[in-house]
């Protein structure tokens, strides 16, 4: 998996389910999905390079490195085909995995994902990557700090790395997406720092896709809304749809 070994955990047991976190994020967010999945799935999670307990990596970030990274996770877990759930950049992740390897998704969750990035509100969308990047504070510099072997120095590398990412990717046309085949739920807030609109494309999109938008929360969906989220997800996951793997 690249140059950097890659932190990963497995949790459960049952059919194989992949979980990606967000960007500047662990795994720590997401634990809580993860032990209740865990009840019916066999969850595979990791954390990306710069993120959690894996060593950043020489160079900018791209999601497909990325997508690359999660077939190699794929591949060294003996795993053929997962159920997919992903958060944030995870999301993204996800959608280019169920576009580009249809064979190794057998569902698709996106949460609070975008296909370029016009996808975003406000500041998100406007920041300029050149720039000097902020001295990120909060749960995820936190996080960073205690978790990452390159040290709390480092912090602002990855940032000024990820404000990169987040505006010059991804550039997934929704066209493209009449192609997917996996089971889809697409997941987001009402106050997301992705629009409702957007989240909407990507649903109407998908064959077959759900959309659920969630009241009053924000991008930390999931942090403000576990039991909704983990209600919703796990009746998706259980639903024939996607339990067969194939939209009917």
């Amino acid at each position: 998996m690249g140059s950097s070994p890659l932190y990963s955990e497995m949790l459960g047991s049952g059919e194989p389910l992949l979980l990606l976190h967000g960007g500047f994020a662990s795994l720590e967010p997401l634990r809580p999905l993860a032990v209740a999945l865990s009840a019916d799935f066999e969850v595979h999670m990791y954390e990306r390079p710069g993120h959690g307990r894996t060593p950043d990596r020489p160079g900018p970030y791209s999601y497909d490195e990325m997508v690359l990274d999660a077939l190699a996770f794929l591949d060294a877990s003996g795993v053929g085909a997962a159920h997919v759930v992903g958060f944030s950049d995870g999301a993204n992740i996800a959608l280019m995995l169920a576009l580009g390897h249809p064979s190794r998704v057998l569902s698709l969750t996106a949460i609070s994902g975008n296909l370029d990035p016009g996808g975003f509100i406000g500041t998100v969308a406007e920041v300029d990557p050149e720039e000097e990047p902020p001295d990120w504070q909060g749960a995820e510099r936190d996080d960073y700090d205690a978790l990452s072997p390159d040290g709390p120095g480092h912090a602002r590398t990855v940032i000024g790395k990820l404000r990169w990412l987040w505006v010059t990717e991804p550039h997934i046309p929704p066209s493209a997406l009449s192609v997917v085949t996996a089971p889809t739920l697409v997941i987001s807030g009402d106050r997301d720092t992705i629009r409702v609109d957007h989240s909407a494309l990507i649903a109407a999109s998908i064959p077959g896709a759900e959309l659920c938008i969630v009241p009053g929360s924000t991008h930390g969906i999931i942090e403000e809304r576990l039991d909704f989220v983990t209600f919703v997800v796990r009746d998706f996951l259980g639903s024939p749809v996607a339990s067969s793997g194939h939209v009917r």
